[in-house]
């Protein structure tokens, strides 16, 4: 008898990075470590902007998405299609509910989940939370996205779909407030001479920059200086894949839709004024938190 490891699985959790690239890495080692062949029904939770898609990118290369942030993939939904058909044609299908529920009434594509899964098809499905009431059958594999990524393979006593949205909708804009902050960091370095970070890392309710050399900079005024671009409460949108818009100017960024939409909205913002060093990998690190803190170098 084989036993594998994620079969003890109660519950896993990560940071959930902010890049794209990042986040689709981070997907490829959930699958690895957590997904099994066998799995038939994956349910993802989590508010518009987590970063769902990229996750399943990551997690299921060459499953083709129905629909992303970039449109409308194909159409009609082909799950539904399939079985309205009765001939289930792919091994793997994807469902957005929050996209579908504008289209088809949730019980019918309840219906067509409960099919394919008979027929030993994989349904991926995102916001599974709004599916389950409708559907009864919790998934194999359960996965909240939110300030942090969290896996579960619920039993019959959970947990649910419900207490995981609880869990991870109110987080997210802790994350959105981090990456938002950070980036507003990285273009104030800019500003004063200082090279691009080697390292973007994450924390609870913040964000590392990791520079190979020791970056000559008065913490204090660096604070001061994001601080200022926080209060004149500058709109934050979507430029491309690699952009977002700072005000009037277009900024690199890797993450450019996991945002708060104003400077405004970054609460709590903190630059801890000691520069660490990571003696392991040589780095200089300059970190900023958001939020509620206990003290000037502690994040809660």
């Amino acid at each position: 008898m084989n036993i594998y490891p994620h079969e003890y699985l109660l519950k896993a959790v990560y940071f959930a990075p902010r890049g794209k690239h990042r986040l689709m890495a981070l997907g490829s080692v959930l699958a690895e470590r957590y997904l099994s062949p066998k799995d038939k029904l994956v349910g993802l939770i989590g508010d518009a902007g987590a970063g769902k898609s990229l996750l399943i990118r990551g997690m299921f290369p060459g499953l083709e998405l129905t629909n992303d942030d970039e449109g409308i993939n194909l159409r009609p939904l082909p799950l539904l299609e399939d079985y309205e058909r009765g001939n289930f044609r792919h091994h793997s299908y994807h469902v957005d509910m929050r996209f579908e529920m504008a289209f088809t009434p949730p019980y019918r594509l309840a219906e067509a989940v409960k099919k394919a899964i008979d027929k030993g098809r994989r349904v991926v499905i995102e916001h599974f939370d709004l599916l389950y009431p409708y559907l009864n059958i919790n998934a194999e594999l359960l996965i909240g996205i939110g300030a942090e990524v969290i896996l579960f393979r619920p039993n019959v006593f959970g947990p649910f779909p419900h207490e995981v949205a609880n869990e991870v909708f109110p987080s997210l804009v802790y994350r959105k407030m981090a990456h938002s902050a950070e980036d507003l960091t990285g273009y104030v370095l800019k500003e004063m001479g200082i090279i691009k970070p080697e390292v973007h890392s994450d924390i609870r309710n913040g964000f590392l920059l990791e520079f190979k050399e020791k970056p000559e900079i008065d913490l204090e005024v660096l604070e001061k200086r994001v601080k200022e671009l926080i209060a004149q409460n500058l709109s934050i949108c979507y430029y491309d894949e690699e952009h977002i818009k700072l005000g009037q100017e277009k900024v690199e960024c890797t993450g450019p839709r996991i945002h708060v939409s104003k400077t405004g909205e970054i609460k709590g913002f903190k630059i801890l004024k000691e520069l660490k060093y990571d003696p392991i990998e040589k780095l200089y690190i300059i970190a900023g938190v958001v939020g509620q803190q206990d003290n000037e170098n502690e994040v809660i």
